[in-house]
């Protein structure tokens, strides 16, 4: 499969900090790719410069075919962002919500299709301020595929949700996934990147440390002779939690 991104030799300074070290990594068309590491490591710089939000001091960077640093512009066309943090305009209902955000790239959009993608159309109506905090990240990602991205940048699109909602936006990623677009996902919950990510980056200190599949990376960890002095559970209190109260999504 052909590249939608690719980065090589990527440098980001600030003042004595130098907060990417020269990375170099390449995200396939159609898979979930993950980028993971700890606060500071440089993810948040990297995923800006291939937004088309921050400027890198070097290296290169090719996000849809396009030269980030030369044509920022046109990569914000191609791309989808969903913040985990978005601010939407008030006193808009979800349906206007989309609506808005199809205008801001001059596109007429079936905003009732993408809102039921996102299992939000019985919602289309109501105030988005009035939404649950599930129903906005899904609002957020709908809204990130008005203008029907190449690739999708999901910013910790799961951080404080419930298992139910948590569940459901692991399904909504399956699905985008499926539709062949594109995932690049940023997030702090490891099984979350071992369950949705084909491959991951980890970085630390502004470097690459691994990129693999997730499976490999493990198996690679056991081949080292790594062993837990605990047997690791079948299942879990979130597995507790779900069976007693069920899978399906809580939205009132």
């Amino acid at each position: 499969m052909p590249s939608v991104v690719q980065v090589n030799d990527l440098r980001k300074r600030y003042g004595e900090i130098e907060a990417v070290r020269g990375i170099s990594f390449q995200v396939e068309s159609g898979e979930v790719f993950g980028l993971l590491g700890p606060n500071g490591a440089g993810k948040t710089t990297t995923v800006e410069i291939l937004e088309g939000l921050r400027k890198a001091d070097g290296g290169s960077a090719l996000v849809a075919g396009v030269n980030v640093f030369t044509d920022p512009s046109e990569v914000k066309r191609r791309i989808g962002v969903q913040l985990q943090a978005s601010a939407f305009p008030e006193n808009l209902t979800a349906k206007e919500t989309v609506d808005f955000f199809a205008t801001c790239y001059d596109l007429d959009v079936d905003a009732l299709a993408l809102l039921r993608l996102v299992e939000l159309q019985e919602r289309a109506g109501q105030r988005q301020e009035k939404l649950s905090g599930g129903q906005r990240q899904r609002l957020s990602i709908a809204t990130a595929l008005v203008n029907s991205p190449q690739i999708l940048f999901l910013d910790e699109p799961t951080t404080g949700l419930d298992p139910q909602a948590r569940r459901n936006l692991w399904d909504l990623i399956r699905g985008i996934k499926g539709r062949g677009t594109t995932v690049f996902l940023t997030t702090h919950y490891l099984d979350e990147a071992e369950i949705l990510c084909d491959r991951v980056a980890i970085m630390d200190e502004g470097r690459i440390v691994a990129l693999d599949p997730p499976r490999k990376l493990i198996d690679d960890l056991l081949a080292r002779g790594f062993t837990k002095p605990v047997l690791q559970q079948q299942a879990n209190l979130e597995d507790v939690f779900l069976d007693l109260t069920g899978h399906e999504l809580r939205d009132t």
